[in-house]
């Protein structure tokens, strides 16, 4: 089989494609043969050292393809099932060994790509506007990067629940992406200031969703309501900085909340709702999938620094 690996945490230059031995999936385990891996800013974190790994590490936090063979113990799935999966790190290869209790099966009428473009960022959007913050009808939403994979999914989600929704974007190629998507308004941050420009369309807003991070975070607060959430679940500009709580509180008493997918899909039952209900609204037409690009697993450097120029819109795949 064939498979990225860093040996060096760094640039995309670090990534390398090396021939390895087929593993054997132990006890509670199954061998995906992968047919599209999901290309997200986790694998950045991981590939540059920001989230620590043991060497070599590994990528790829998603994909979808066939079960080939499975451990001891597994009963859910069997080979030749249909699969997908998310939050399980080494999916940039030709195949991976996932944990069973990650598995779900793919309905019949969606591609293994369009399944592996939905698992992790779909389930991301689910988590976020269903219980990080939950929509309800009336609620005003601010979505930063809303012409990317997460943020397109996020727009879409929102608005079906019922909320009036607001997208930060660079481009007007992005800006009509995001309009479609759902969005009742569209900043260009490259020509206005989001903040100047949110308070003269809506005044405040309930929540602000923020995957970039140290350039929009604390400007983030100007926005939101009194005991408004801002909801901080990504970082493409960077970290933030350490900040006084005591701001909080100046901004009117508002909540911060840097949550995870893992959290949200630990328990089993909330992995099968969460990625049952993504599957169920793609297969049905209610959530379009927007995938920018595929590269062949061997162009996964070229896929990073695509993803890293903030210059796409929608999901990047990786073909093995």
């Amino acid at each position: 089989m064939i498979q990225i690996q860093v040996h060096e945490p760094g640039g995309p230059e670090n990534m390398k494609l090396v021939e390895t031995h087929l593993p054997t999936p132990g006890a509670g385990q199954a061998l995906v043969r992968v047919e599209a891996a999901g290309v997200n800013y986790i694998d950045v974190y991981f590939r540059t050292g920001l989230y620590p790994s043991e060497r070599p590490i590994l990528l790829g936090m998603e994909a979808a393809g066939q079960v080939t063979a499975v451990g001891d113990g597994v009963t859910a799935v069997e080979p030749g099932d249909r699969v997908a999966y998310a939050m399980a790190r080494g999916s940039y290869a030709s195949y991976a060994v996932v944990p069973a209790a990650n598995l779900v099966k793919i309905p019949e009428t969606i591609t293994s790509q369009t399944a592996a473009a939905a698992m992790l960022q779909g389930m991301t959007a689910h988590y976020l506007t269903m219980s990080t913050f939950p929509i309800k009808p009336g609620h005003k939403a601010l979505v930063h990067a809303a012409a990317g994979g997460a943020g397109l999914l996020i727009v879409q989600m929102a608005k079906s629940l019922g909320a009036h929704v607001i997208g930060t974007v660079s481009t007007e190629e992005k800006a009509a992406k995001a309009k479609a998507a759902g969005c009742d308004d569209v900043i260009l941050y490259t020509r206005e200031d989001f903040v100047a420009a949110t308070k003269k369309l809506v005044g405040a807003v309930d929540v602000v969703y923020d995957s970039v991070g140290a350039t929009t975070f604390l400007k983030g607060f100007d926005v939101l309501k009194p005991r408004g959430m801002m909801v901080l679940f990504g970082q493409s500009s960077g970290p933030v900085a350490p900040f006084d709580p005591q701001l909080l509180q100046a901004k009117g008493s508002v909540f911060v909340t840097r949550p995870s997918l893992g959290h949200y899909i630990a328990d089993p039952a909330d992995l099968k709702w969460r990625a049952g209900d993504v599957l169920d609204q793609v297969a049905s037409g209610r959530l379009e999938i927007q995938i920018d690009r595929t590269f062949p697993l061997e162009d996964a450097p070229l896929a990073h620094r695509a993803l890293e120029s903030r210059a796409t819109s929608g999901k990047l795949l990786l073909i093995p």
